[in-house]
């Protein structure tokens, strides 16, 4: 049996553009001599769709997306991901097509309702186990959760005699993910002696990234063939099933007979099985292809880049450069008299490096105006804080000025370092429309860096070696102003947000004092309220600030 998994890039309510995209990857499938086809979940309306389910409307369009393609399915089965609507409930459900008809609609068993996911909210579980069948093959159909869970429909239709377990997905990429699903549906295959067939979405899609990385595994658990990370693609192996197994009746079974048998292929083809990427460089495609996916998915074509000369700004501006093109990303510099002439000139040489267009505006004399302006409410009382957020907030406005006239969304260059601390100013570097790096932490920053210069030179070396700062008065450095230094407060940081650790086991495991981790889990609790109001930023680690960080910003537990 000849199968396709077509993982496709798709836009959450773009039905045309979504069906467009189904409709061509068919015609590659026929192309390629298919005899099945599966798409990601929720392929129609993209996923996830969040509380666009509750609309009627956005229900009904993806109905008709579904009967639109329908007909245009002739000689090959295709899987194809839908919001299904019934009387009763809303389904997350895949379509089995065949010969221009619907043959089967399988509907999730397994709705996910932790981290990012909230299902539950939105569709009823499925409790049908659908086995497809032309008398000699036997294959079933599953949707993302349920192949993640043990027993269920995979087990249910393998016990009825399934060869083959189709799964569509819309799996999430974080940090060594890809390991663990390899490991798991490699045991999943052997423990059912089944074939399966996983198709995962790829894209940027708000804070979500989908790396692809679609996979096939014979009844041994042996890869068969894997897909590209973080592009479109489709992956087509030559399956040698299993002799037939029975078909046997069984509770929560549907057995669906084919009217037209399935062909063996005249040629058998070598399947691919495209490299897994070490962890820096998944990090960095990743995060290309959600900024591209954020501005592009949201009507921008350019991008804005506040520039300071450090690390953090250096990166993103590398990074939307690879996203965009040179053509499509500016760098803005706004120096003022406590800015460093090698702050001025790392920015100078890293726009020649990428070939960007630079703006350079002083803000002194709008400082100084400021200054004025307030000079007769702070009389008498000391420089503090106050006049160092004054200078990012005044950068803040120029960068969204920029962004209105010039059309461009700006990406801010705080890290999750700074963020989890609310080592930022309020309305001034957390001002913009996207947050490259909202999920990386600093010691990562500099890896993701080092590893990109390794492609290519373009972060000059400066940026990587001196000590992070924000210029904001004299002689200021970031680890002066912070509890730990940076390689400590990140190894803190990642043991209070991602395991939830406690204060003891953090300064025991660790071995940093308990009043330091004390101190970051303070600034930590009492940043929540910027982080409400911090732009979006795509998820990497197991634990981002987002959908799955929901902290009260009014407590007293851990201030």
């Amino acid at each position: 049996m000849r199968v396709g998994l077509a993982q496709i890039n798709t836009t959450v309510g773009d039905f045309s553009g979504n069906s467009a995209k189904v409709l061509e990857y068919l015609e590659r499938a026929r192309a390629a001599d298919l005899d099945l086809v599966a798409f990601p979940e929720l392929t129609l309306c993209g996923y996830p769709p969040e509380d666009l389910v509750f609309r009627r409307d956005f229900r009904r369009a993806c109905s008709d997306a579904l009967q639109q393609i329908v007909p245009k399915v002739r000689d090959l089965i295709a899987i194809v991901g839908f919001v299904e609507e019934d009387q009763n409930s809303v389904y997350n459900s895949a379509a089995v097509i065949a010969e221009g008809r619907l043959i089967g609609i399988y509907r999730k068993h397994f709705l996910p309702n932790y981290g990012v996911f909230d299902e539950l909210r939105y569709f009823a579980p499925g409790s049908e186990a659908l086995l497809f069948t032309d008398g000699q093959l036997a294959f079933g159909v599953t949707i993302c959760e349920d192949l993640w869970r043990p027993g269920g429909p995979v087990s249910v239709l393998a016990h009825a005699g399934a060869q083959l377990i189709v799964n569509i997905s819309a799996s999430p990429y974080e940090i060594e993910k890809g390991r663990q699903r390899e490991a798991l549906f490699s045991a999943r295959a052997t423990q059912e002696q089944t074939a399966l067939a996983f198709c995962n979405l790829i894209g940027g899609q708000d804070e979500l990234i989908f790396d692809g990385q679609s996979l096939i595994y014979n009844a041994n658990g042996e890869l068969l063939a894997r897909a590209r990370a973080f592009e479109e693609d489709l992956l087509i192996a030559d399956l040698e099933l299993q002799p037939q197994k029975t078909v046997r009746p069984s509770k929560g079974v549907t057995v669906i007979r084919l009217s037209k048998g399935l062909r063996a292929p005249q040629r058998v083809l070598t399947a691919r099985i495209e490299p897994t990427l070490p962890d820096d460089e998944a990090i960095y495609r990743a995060l290309v292809l959600a900024t591209r996916d954020y501005l592009r998915k949201n009507g921008f074509q350019r991008a804005l880049v506040g520039l300071s000369g450090g690390i953090d700004s250096s990166l993103v501006a590398t990074i939307a450069t690879d996203a965009l093109g040179a053509e499509n990303v500016m760098g803005v510099f706004l120096p003022s008299r406590l800015t460093s002439q090698e702050s001025r000139e790392i920015v100078q040489q890293l726009a020649r490096n990428l070939k960007i267009k630079l703006f350079v505006l002083e803000i002194d004399a709008l400082y100084e105006r400021a200054l004025q302006t307030l000079a007769p409410i702070f009389a008498g009382a000391p420089p503090d804080a106050t006049e160092e957020n004054l200078q990012a907030r005044l950068r803040a406005l120029l960068w969204m000025a920029l962004s209105n006239k010039l059309n461009a969304l700006v990406l801010t260059a705080g890290n999750k370092s700074e963020l989890s601390v609310g080592y930022a100013t309020l309305y001034g570097d957390l001002a913009g429309g996207f947050a490259v790096l909202k999920d990386i932490s600093k010691t990562r920053v500099y890896r993701l860096a080092r590893w990109r210069n390794s492609q290519s030179p373009v972060i000059p070396t400066r940026a990587l070696t001196r000590a992070p700062t924000a210029e904001l008065r004299p002689h200021q450095t970031d680890e002066a102003d912070l509890p730990l230094p940076y390689s400590d407060l990140d190894r803190v940081l990642e043991a209070l947000i991602e395991r939830n650790e406690s204060i003891e086991q953090i300064a025991d495991s660790l071995k940093i004092p308990k009043e330091a981790v004390r101190r970051v889990t303070a600034l930590v609790a009492q940043s929540e309220y910027k982080r409400r109001q911090a732009p979006v930023g795509p998820k990497i680690t197991r634990r981002a600030f987002g959908r799955d960080w929901r902290q009260p910003i009014t407590q007293r537990y851990l201030t």
